[in-house]
């Protein structure tokens, strides 16, 4: 008989269930029970004889603690103590003391010490320390990790505007991919924003700090196409009267938008895919190598699985783009997103023209809830601008959909509603009922309809 029950995913790892123990003893007596004891207590534990050694795995909010002896040969426990606290000053640093040291455990405490430990000790009192050291500092990065997220979430709704539930979906995988180097590859037709979510995902990573670099792989000759984005060397071909930096190296430390990526030529494919796997590279007529140091990010309206298929993209290079891809919604796949982007460009257009807007009339907005927006969020914004200036938003690009009717109009009230109800309750469907005052049946059969699942709103 065939087994249809689901099979339950393994657990995600919590912060906790990666942290491991940095254990600095010169004794090897000691460093081997005392490693010994934590191990059997279930904890992963790294040894090292000195703190020299150790202070190398020091990194800011690394999922650790510390347990180190005082007399140490080199740098002293102390000095580390004091190098760990510039490094990370929530980093639990528990000190081992010899007999007769208690003045200088207590000095040691005043200087961000978590606890001392005087030898000997037992293998209790240790793990007993260890183990309330790893649930101070798992609980610590939990909350940066709450901070962060929410500091993330609160910016990318200033970035990506929209309240749709595939807007919502979009926003969640860039906040949960920005702080990643993992390349993506985003798909999207002409003006739904690609070069937006890739500003996103470079915004909200660590690399913000450094330069975002664009590329439009459409808007360059091929001739010219190698020299700009490996560089060249003085003389490396006729003209070249000087060294020129790619943008590959210019992009160090930030990250490398390749927009219309469908368009790049096949020799160069290859040279961008051995870039990609080897991160390195060279300027034309330099046997030199340099290290990437830098995410690339890729932008395509094409479907590069096809043009595979046909030998017009490499598919190489196709998979190694797309480890992740992000798909944009159309602007007709979330209408109801409209009205609040429509209000979000006019407010940049009058601050830009230095002109109030004037509020948009209803029969109005319903011709741009019924437009099929071929040119999506890039033709919003330009009737959004032509609205300030004074013109009419009769003038749409394009075709305006078929009206819809009763049954329709009903249809899409109803799952307004329902959206609305569900993302006030933040996904949780048996408050959404009583907020509509419906059976909770009754909520789930129109759920169903309308292609609807709670936990998107989540």
């Amino acid at each position: 008989m065939l087994d249809t029950r689901k099979e339950t995913p393994p657990a995600k790892p919590t912060i906790k269930d990666t942290m491991k123990v940095l254990f600095i003893e010169d004794d090897p007596s000691v460093r081997r029970g005392s490693k010994q004891a934590l191990e059997l207590a279930g904890l992963r534990v790294e040894e090292f004889d000195s703190a020299d050694r150790a202070l190398k795995h020091i990194r800011p909010g690394a999922a650790i603690v510390v347990v180190t002896d005082v007399r140490l040969p080199g740098m002293d426990g102390l000095e580390f103590l004091r190098r760990i606290k510039m490094i990370d000053s929530k980093l639990p640093v528990v000190i081992v003391t010899g007999h007769g040291d208690i003045a200088m455990a207590v000095n040691a405490m005043r200087d961000g010490a978590y606890e001392f430990i005087e030898k000997p000790f037992g293998s209790e009192r240790l793990c007993e320390v260890v183990q309330r050291a790893l649930e101070t500092r798992a609980l610590s990065l939990e909350v940066q990790a709450l901070r962060k997220q929410l500091a993330g979430r609160q910016s990318i709704e200033a970035m990506i505007v929209g309240n749709s539930p595939a807007i919502d979906k979009l926003r969640r995988h860039i906040v949960d991919l920005a702080d990643t180097d993992a390349d993506v590859l985003i798909h999207g037709e002409t003006g739904t924003g690609k070069e937006l979510v890739a500003r996103a995902l470079h915004q909200l990573s660590r690399r913000q700090a450094a330069g975002f670099v664009a590329l439009n792989c459409g808007g360059l000759p091929e001739s010219l196409f190698e020299a700009e984005i490996f560089g060249h060397e003085l003389g490396a071909f006729t003209n070249a009267s000087k060294r020129r930096i790619g943008k590959l190296e210019h992009a160090r430390g930030g990250t490398l938008f390749l927009d219309e990526i469908e368009t790049m030529p096949l020799q160069l494919q290859v040279k961008m895919l051995r870039v990609l796997e080897e991160r390195q590279f060279e300027r034309l007529g330099s046997n030199e190598l340099i290290d990437m140091d830098a995410r690339v990010l890729a932008a395509t309206k094409a479907d590069l699985r096809a043009m595979a298929d046909e030998d017009r993209f490499r598919a190489d290079l196709y998979y190694r783009l797309g480890v992740v891809i992000l798909e944009v919604p159309a602007l007709r796949e979330r209408r109801e997103d409209i009205p609040l982007l429509f209000e979000h460009f006019t407010l940049q257009a009058g601050a830009r023209y230095g002109r109030a807007p004037e509020p948009l009339p209803r029969h109005e907005l319903n011709r741009l809830m019924s437009h099929t927006w071929p040119g999506n969020v890039r033709e919003l914004r330009n009737v959004a601008h032509r609205h300030v200036l004074g013109v009419s938003v009769d003038h749409l690009d394009g075709r305006e959909a078929p009206s819809r009717s009763f049954e329709e109009q009903v249809a899409a009230f109803e799952r307004h509603l329902l959206e609305e109800s569900l993302r006030a309750s933040s996904g949780h469907a048996s408050v959404a009922s009583d907020m509509l005052g419906l059976p909770r049946k009754t909520l789930y059969d129109k759920l169903r309809r309308h292609n609807l699942v709670p936990e998107d709103f989540r």
